[in-house]
């Protein structure tokens, strides 16, 4: 279905809109969502039992991205893209934990899944997001105009992504990113379906609104001392907002990356309209 083929609707949100749109966030949420309960639930695990937390939660999360492949909840060739992810965001978890660089922290030290100093679960952490915007661009239908041309967001993921290592070397380019990402996207309109209706919204109001619910279910993730950051080993505190910025970039190399798949589905007149 492409752009101009879809009648929206203006004016206020009905109530039976209101809760078909709920339940199919919390359908895409799923991953995220269980996930996030196996961290809350594993809290007081015991750390000397047979299997270190950071081991079962690996196990758990690894059922669950199995289950929904065997239900086809996820698409094989996303699956592809949300396991490139979580490569991609294994490798930043290595080098942001080593010792020399030191950004936050597992506390787990007997783990029999990890890479180096990293609990192999960690990865799911971020193939989480993944799994969300693969399923919510086909559980709500996204269509664009004015998104800008595929090879600009590539381009801006991959710098993106390379600034979380050079940061520690060279001055931070975070921000002329960020800049750079709201010029792009500034004309881009999302168009997503909410039952039997069509609205509309700005793209960067959509991936602000996921890159702070992000930055909320860290706050409990290291609640629950699944991980931390420096200041939090003895006494919780609150993540930093900056933090919310840094999930931002990140969620803009998933949606990249998941944009990819959805694209190359599309008829070649589809896709010319959504890059015009």
């Amino acid at each position: 279905m492409i752009q101009s083929e879809i009648t929206i609707a203006r004016g206020s949100i009905g109530l039976n809109e209101l809760l078909w749109f709920g339940r199919q966030q919390a359908f895409a949420c799923i991953f995220g969502i269980l996930l996030l309960g196996g961290l809350v639930v594993t809290k007081h695990w015991d750390p000397d039992g047979v299997l270190s937390r950071s081991d079962f939660l690996f196990l758990y999360a690894l059922s669950l991205q199995g289950a929904l492949l065997a239900f086809r909840l996820e698409h094989r060739d996303e699956l592809i893209v949300i396991f490139a992810f979580h490569v991609l965001a294994t490798l930043m978890e290595w080098f942001k934990t080593s010792p020399a660089i030191g950004s936050w922290q597992y506390p787990d030290t007997d783990v029999i899944f990890r890479i180096y100093q990293v609990p192999m679960f960690a990865g799911f952490l971020y193939s989480a997001v993944g799994s969300y915007i693969a399923r919510a661009w086909r559980l709500f239908d996204f269509q664009f105009t004015g998104y800008p041309p595929l090879w600009t967001t590539i381009a801006l993921a991959v710098l993106a992504y390379v600034n979380f290592f050079t940061h520690h070397f060279v001055p931070d380019f975070r921000w002329v990113l960020i800049a750079l990402s709201v010029v792009m996207f500034s004309k881009c309109e999302l168009t997503f379906r909410t039952g039997a209706t069509y609205r509309q919204m700005p793209l960067l109001v959509g991936l602000g609104m996921v890159a702070l619910a992000i930055w909320g279910a860290e706050n409990i993730g290291t609640y629950v001392n699944a991980w931390s950051y420096p200041g939090q080993e003895t006494e919780w505190k609150p993540v930093s907002i900056q933090k919310f910025w840094a999930w931002y970039l990140l969620m803009m190399l998933s949606f990249v990356l998941v944009s990819l798949v959805h694209f190359r589905r599309d008829s070649p007149g589809d896709k010319s309209e959504k890059n015009a």
